[in-house]
């Protein structure tokens, strides 16, 4: 059946107001929008007769599109013809994103809507002269943008290395502030803020620390004396959690954390701003004495030196691992799960499907990957083979899709030129300043020199597949013995660069392996030197979907996965 052409109706005539309000303005949202509203109105309306269709309001950065949801309904009212042009204030307010605010503008040109701004009235986006200007006062807007959250955080960072504190202070303090006196609001802006203990909660962290300091309670009995007082956290969560079947759980994490918050002591530490521990007094009052505070400290290490830790088992195959089951349909896949992890043995480590009957012994699976490696590897007679089979199919596939590639960067290199050459002849006549031709010129270079150097990788890109395609033989033509002669942790390493999934049945009996790239292409082109004549390979298994075809293999350009196979080879040296 051919395809329909469906004829899109012209838009209604009529204006689309869209306001934006950031987030630094929203203290007074309306204020902001009537001002937008009447500079859009002297600029634009006073020129035309053309009714107002709707408002499209949002208090919300410009710097993503898709959680405006003003700016999301002006765009289906635009797709559904109900207005034919779209007024805003300047290009800032239509979004601070230059690539997504570029595209909804040509979008809505292809629905026959155009944008224009108050500030700039005669400017036609969709002109390539006036679209140089509108594509800079995105680039502009995005940058002050970085700019003042770079200033911010500049800010935030100076008043701690100051002394003083930003944001929400510990359990036992407050924020405090006050109105600046004229006198001295130039130094200090607006108001004064500092932090001050709370008078109703200091009481409950100095006994606390009281407790810990008398070196006779643990944490699960600090917290359930302070339970037994009818205390709480600032949050209202409770010391000692009582569940439903009487088991009791103190919550000593929260009060470890604070055991450990130079805060208390009265020091400002933080990791972002570079203040380590006892470099910067802060400006309020400690609740405990730095040497009491060091005192804590080095209770709790000495009693974590004697804490029994929890063994973790280093399973082989996490995350690999999966079993087929009689009556599932798709694969399950299994964790791992320890038991009695805390006995001296370090328990059994098994392969488990949660909340079920299957658990099956690592020890009983793992044993049997050395032999199913065995099984995947291919004759080192087929290799000269195997290789040409597949330089062949390379040769197809560039020759088929990077002159396309090609042409488009080239394309692109032209498009610079052209735009610097619009540019030029808007400097000419005074439209941009040095300043902004300067800005303009250095992008340009950085673009170019950005093309050009992908079109010099694509002459490399070849000789890059054969590269990774020999180091991959190498292995898959040893695995078995490669494998044997790695450390646990390598062998790790190998089995995630080979395999994507290990299926096994629920007596724990491996059933396959299914190969990634380029591993799953060699195994089919294996299989195909192996049909036209010679024995390739013993043993069976199952590749990806993506077996049989070399395209994802031979357009993939991750050099790291050719480092991590060369460092596979070097390290054992027989291979050499």
């Amino acid at each position: 059946m051919g395809r329909q052409n469906i004829k899109r109706l012209p838009p209604k005539p009529g204006w689309a107001v869209y306001l934006r309000t950031s987030s630094e303005e929203a203290q007074n949202p309306e204020n902001s929008q009537r001002r937008q509203r009447h500079t859009i109105e002297r600029s634009l309306f006073e020129r035309t007769h053309l009714p107002v269709y709707d408002e499209y309001i949002d208090n919300l950065s410009g710097r993503y599109a898709d959680n405006r949801p003003g700016y999301q309904q002006m765009l289906e009212d635009a797709r559904a013809g109900c207005f034919s042009h779209v007024a805003v204030e300047n290009a800032e307010r239509f979004g601070r994103n230059d690539t997504e605010a570029l595209l909804a503008i040509d979008e809505l040109h292809e629905f026959g809507v155009a944008v224009r701004f108050a500030d700039y009235p005669d400017l036609d986006p969709i002109d390539p002269d006036d679209r140089i200007v509108v594509s800079l006062s995105f680039t502009l807007a995005r940058r002050e943008s970085i700019k003042l959250g770079q200033r911010v955080m500049g800010g935030l960072h100076a008043k701690l290395r100051s002394g003083g504190f930003v944001g929400i202070p510990p359990d036992g303090y407050f924020n405090c502030e006050e109105k600046t006196e004229a006198t001295v609001k130039t130094q200090n802006g607006k108001y004064t803020r500092w932090v001050e203990q709370d008078p109703d909660r200091i009481h409950i962290w100095r006994l606390a620390w009281d407790l810990l300091l008398e070196d006779r309670m643990t944490l699960e009995e600090i917290c359930e004396d302070l339970h037994g007082r009818g205390y709480t956290y600032r949050s209202g969560r409770p010391f000692v959690e009582v569940k439903p079947n009487g088991r009791r759980k103190p919550n000593k994490n929260t009060l470890s954390s604070i055991f450990h918050n130079w805060f208390y002591a009265g020091w400002v530490v933080s990791d972002k701003a570079g203040i380590p521990p006892k470099t910067v007094r802060g400006q309020w009052q400690p609740i405990v004495t730095t040497e009491e505070f060091e005192q804590g400290l080095a209770i709790l290490a000495r009693r974590n030196q004697h804490r029994v830790v929890k063994r973790k088992h280093d399973y082989l195959l996490k995350g690999l691992i999966f079993v087929e089951l009689p009556n599932e349909p798709k694969l399950v896949k299994l964790t791992g799960s320890t038991s009695n992890a805390g006995r001296c043995g370090g328990g059994t480590p098994y392969y488990c499907v949660p909340s079920s009957d299957i658990n099956i012994l690592c020890s009983i699976i793992d044993q049997q990957i050395p032999a199913v490696l065995t099984g995947i590897q291919v004759n080192p007679d087929l290799i000269p083979r195997i290789r040409n089979s597949y330089t062949d199919e390379l040769a197809r596939k560039l020759g088929h899709l990077r002159p396309s590639e090609r042409e488009a960067l080239e394309a692109t290199l032209r498009a610079v030129d052209e735009e610097e050459a619009r540019a030029a002849r808007l400097y000419a006549a005074g439209k941009i300043t040095e300043r902004v031709w300067d800005n303009l010129w250095l992008e340009w270079q950085d673009r170019r020199r950005t093309l050009q150097t992908n079109l010099e990788a694509l002459q490399q890109k070849q000789t890059f597949h054969i590269q990774n395609l020999d180091a991959a033989l190498t292995i898959i033509a040893k695995v078995g013995i490669l494998y044997g002669k790695l450390e646990r942790s390598d062998q790790k390493d190998l089995l995630r660069q080979m395999v994507e999934r290990v299926v096994v049945n629920p007596e724990g009996t491996i059933l396959r392996l299914e190969l990634l790239p380029p591993f799953a292409y060699l195994w089919h082109v294996t299989r195909r030197v192996q049909h036209e004549g010679g024995s390739a390979v013993t043993g069976e298994t199952k590749t990806s979907p993506q077996a049989g075809q070399c395209s994802d293999y031979v357009l993939s350009d991750d050099p790291g996965r050719t480092r991590t196979f060369n460092q596979l080879i070097k390290s054992q040296l027989l291979f050499h």
